[in-house]
This record gives structure tokens, C-alpha cells and sequence, in this order.
């Protein structure tokens, strides 16, 4: 089934044929509205566009279905389990992992398939543009925030339930064309992130029998500052990459706190 109806294509992406290795992109999706349509639409370069839904309750898979796109849906356990849970659904040569609140662009669509049908690498990182309170951040570790997310089917599997990490079985690529991604709608939606974030990471601290000591509560987020703004160049971004910056050090000072009542409460 073809994704969506296609606009006409751009010179800049070279036209599928027969012998071309199949290209499938995946989307997860929970509640994801707002975004779906378009994020599809950026993806019509794409021979599938599979909408991997965790069965949501607002207008995902209508929309979707609507663009042309392929539902399949899984009760959401952990991301690692989603992704795998995909790539045991799909039958394809090649996968490319696109959220929602992520865009195609053509250029990448052009890298992606030379990559896929002339290079050997099993796996493709892939930069991003990230679009935080609707401003393009440059700093402060936002770019070019390397992805892996292009794959040879069968040659991944996915590990760690949060931030889960790709295991790829031969050699990854770095593709330099990025995907557009709109992260951070806003300030409550960025607190609310990494206070997850935070709750998170302070438990595998937590697992790994780290204990804090008064002086992590310093130095610690004072480290985090000095790398986001200066190390990562947050500066570059002006009062964006300022306020960034100590919202990350901010949150580092809470992962420490979630970590030493995690040890007062065993």
C-alpha cells in the first residue's frame, strides 16, 4: 500500500523502481493528532508509511488512514518493546523511524535512498533539527543530536526501556541531511518531559548502586551548565540557549534529589 497520495516529486529524490530495496517508514503514535497528517505527508518519498499505534483514544489512526498510511496497533509496554514489536510486524528491506512530531525532508529523502541502495552500512544515524518553543536550537547539545534510526530489516533489535538503544549486527552510517523535528511545543511541555526524564534517570542511578553525596547537588548541576552552555555551545543561541541551558541544570539538581529519596525510601 502507498503511503499517502504523493505531490509531485522533487528532482532531488531519485524515483523507485523495481530492483530498489523496499523502504518502510514507521511512526509510533499515541495521541498523536495534532501531528500525524503532516509528519505523513513529509514522508511520501517513502514506498509504506506504517502507523504503529498504541491504540489511541483521540483521531491518530483516522487521520492516518485518511493519508493512505498502513495501521498496525500494540499495546504500548515499553519503547524498546514498541520498536521491536514493529519490526517483527513488518516485512520490508529497509525501516526508517520517524515520530510524529518529526518531518521528512527532501534532501534526506535523496540521501536515504542512495544510502540504502548503493552503501554496505546495516544502519544510518540521522541529525536533527530541533525546533524547541518554535525556535531552531543549534546549541546546547540540540544538534546535531545524531539519531539511528534507518535500518536494514532484521539487522536491529532494540534494548533499555526508555531512551532505548538500537543494537545494529554491521557496520552504522552518518547521514548529513537532517530530519525536522518540533520538539518542545513549550515551556510546561519541556518541564514536564524532564521531570520524567529525571524520575527516570534517577532510578537507573538508583540500579547502578550510585549513592549521592551532599556535594552532587553542586557540582553536578554546575557541570551540567558549564557543558550545555559552554562545552555544547549554548551560548551561540543567545538568552534561548541561556535559559536551556539552566533549565538542564535545573534538572540535574532534581535527578540528584529523586536519587536520595529513592535511597531513603528502600
Amino acid at each position: 500500500m502507498q503511503a499517502t497520495s504523493s505531490p509531485q516529486s522533487s528532482s532531488l529524490i531519485p524515483q523507485p523502481s523495481s530492483l530498489d530495496p523496499e523502504l518502510t517508514a514507521v511512526i509510533l503514535t499515541l495521541n498523536e493528532a495534532d501531528h500525524i497528517q503532516a509528519c505523513i505527508e513529509s514522508l511520501h518519498w517513502a514506498d509504506r508509511v506504517v502507523v504503529f499505534d498504541s491504540y489511541s483514544q483521540d483521531e491518530t489512526v483516522a487521520l492516518a488512514q485518511e493519508c493512505g498510511a498502513e495501521i498496525c496497533q500494540s499495546h504500548f509496554e515499553n519503547y524498546a518493546q514498541q520498536r521491536n514489536a514493529a519490526l517483527d510486524a513488518i516485512r520490508t528491506d529497509w525501516v526508517f523511524f520517524v515520530d510524529a512530531d518529526e518531518r521528512g525532508t527532501e534532501p534526506l529523502a535523496a540521501e536515504i535512498r542512495s544510502a540504502i541502495s548503493e552503501r554496505p552500512e546495516m544502519g544510518w544515524y540521522v541529525p536533527r533539527h530541533n525546533y524547541i518553543f518554535g525556535k531552531l536550537t543549534l546549541g546546547a547539545g540540540w544538534f546535531p543530536d545524531h539519531q539511528l534510526r534507518l535500518f536494514k530489516h532484521g539487522q536491529v533489535r532494540y534494548e533499555r526501556p526508555v531512551h532505548e538503544i538500537a543494537v545494529v549486527d554491521g557496520e552504522i552510517g552518518y547521514l548529513e541531511n537532517v530530519l525536522i523535528h518540533h520538539n518542545y511545543r513549550d515551556v510546561a511541555h519541556f518541564h514536564h518531559t524532564q521531570r520524567a526524564y529525571s524520575t527516570y534517570e534517577a532510578k537507573i542511578l538508583k540500579e547502578q548502586g550510585v549513592r549521592p553525596r551532599p556535594h552532587n547537588f553542586i557540582l553536578q548541576p554546575l557541570r551540567q551548565f558549564h557543558w550545555r552552555y559552554v562545552t555544547l555551545g549554548g551560548y551561540k543561541d543567545g538568552r534561548h540557549g541561556l535559559r536551556l541551558s539552566l533549565y538542564m541544570m535545573y534538572y540535574e539538581w532534581v535527578k540528584y534529589r529523586k536519587l536520595a529519596w529513592f535511597w531513603r525510601k528502600r
